[in-house]
């Protein structure tokens, strides 16, 4: 067997750090390592050409680095290239390696949140346009109505921390409201987009508190936790030493002034050109 190493997480920026942060809780004992792509972000209103080939970049680099278990912490990134990378590029890349993404798992819980039956979606362009929520709820909870609201700025807002002056608040609202008033029995919101549990406290306060609000985080870590349990020879690769490391295609000091935001803690990250 390969020596083991660390689960590789893979975001095109900074929103994969909100899983990263969950997957760490859920699973402290475990390696991981994070990738961001920040030189190339945004990828949400990039071509399916254009996200798969930066995505499997990405996942070769992981794997070099000794990753046997690479996460799609980015909604976009699962959206577009997760099953093109699972059924063409891992048989010949590895075939004992493997690459799991975000969408799956939120979808595979969604119709245990919901009571209405109504679900709304905040996701980015490219996330939406994939039909990859309809697809994957159709398969888990077909009897669930899917609402989709389209979020353009709300990941330039986060990333250069301008959601919380007047005109940001004023773009996520509108985005919010335009969602609800697509449907009004919507019960339960899931942020498709790993930045927007950033806006977690901000959307909770421009909602009715009769609906629910998700982040893809927690369930992520969860659904993880128990691919290991049932996938032991999986498991088995994973080093455990608790240890994060991060690696970004951006400059360093950016990165981790930026992630630190992101994470609340100092991040000291290794520049890398993919």
């Amino acid at each position: 067997m390969n020596r083991p190493g660390p689960i590789g997480v893979f975001d095109s920026g900074y929103g994969g750090l909100t899983v990263l942060s969950s997957l760490v809780e859920k699973l402290p004992e475990y390696d991981f390592l994070y990738l961001g792509d920040n030189a190339r972000s945004p990828y949400g209103s990039r071509s399916f050409d254009v996200i798969y080939e930066y995505t499997l970049q990405a996942v070769e680099e992981l794997f070099s680095r000794g990753c046997h278990l690479v996460i799609l912490a980015c909604n976009t990134a699962s959206a577009k290239a997760l099953r093109t990378i699972q059924q063409k590029d891992l048989p010949r890349l590895d075939p004992s390696k493997r690459v799991l993404g975000v969408i799956r798992p939120s979808t595979e819980a969604i119709g245990d949140l919901t009571h209405s039956g109504v679900v709304g979606i905040l996701a980015t362009e490219g996330t939406i346009r994939s039909q990859s929520y309809a697809i994957e709820l159709a398969k888990y909870a077909p009897d669930v109505t899917l609402v989709q609201q389209v979020c353009p700025m709300w990941v330039p807002l986060i990333e250069n921390n301008l959601f919380d002056t007047p005109s940001g608040k004023a773009f996520i609202k509108a985005d919010i409201d335009a969602l609800l008033q697509q449907n009004p029995d919507i019960d339960t919101i899931v942020l498709g987009c790993t930045h927007y549990p950033i806006l977690f406290e901000l959307i909770s306060s421009l909602l009715p508190s009769s609906i629910r609000l998700i982040s893809q985080g927690p369930i992520v870590a969860e659904k993880l936790s128990e691919y290991l349990n049932r996938h032991p020879e999986m498991e088995m690769k994973c080093s455990k030493n608790g240890s994060i490391d991060f690696l970004t295609s951006e400059n360093a000091m950016e990165f981790n002034k930026k992630a630190s935001h992101f994470l609340g803690k100092i991040v000291d990250s290794v520049h890398i050109n993919l």
